[in-house]
């Protein structure tokens, strides 16, 4: 599936925190995630990404975010040798219960992650993701 638009995911309403998997695993780009496999290290970056989505620092299209989202909800339990249960357990509480605490915790994390991941890593991702999903 390849397309330019962003018809896959439509917008997301304020404050997007994606929590209906059933919901995600129905999306073009879960579908995508799961015909395609994912490595450990592309799962640490679907993690990144979705920690800056989270994070409100992400520069994506609405119906990016919402790809990227569903992206995660189907990857996210494969082994990551980097963001590990303690990052999933984060998300998943600000997916939850959006509060002050949780905010805090994303930010660090968001931040971590970024140093963790060399930038040629995510650059890779990022071009996997152009030419593979949007491209």
């Amino acid at each position: 599936m390849k397309t330019n638009e962003v018809s896959f995911g439509g917008d997301l309403p304020s404050g997007y925190v994606g929590t209906n998997t059933r919901e995600a695993s129905e999306h073009p780009a879960a579908e995508w995630a799961l015909e395609t496999g994912f490595d450990a290290e592309q799962v640490d970056c679907t993690t990144a990404v979705v920690l800056k989505i989270l994070d409100g620092k992400c520069k994506m299209s609405q119906g990016e975010m919402a790809a990227i989202m569903a992206i995660y909800d189907v990857v996210h339990h494969s082994s990551a040798p980097m963001l590990g249960a303690a990052v999933h357990e984060a998300i998943r509480t600000m997916r939850t219960q959006d509060n002050a605490e949780a905010r805090e915790r994303i930010h660090s994390l968001r931040v971590q992650a970024e140093e963790e991941i060399p930038k040629l890593v995510m650059k890779s991702y990022k071009a996997f993701l152009r030419d593979g999903l949007f491209g």
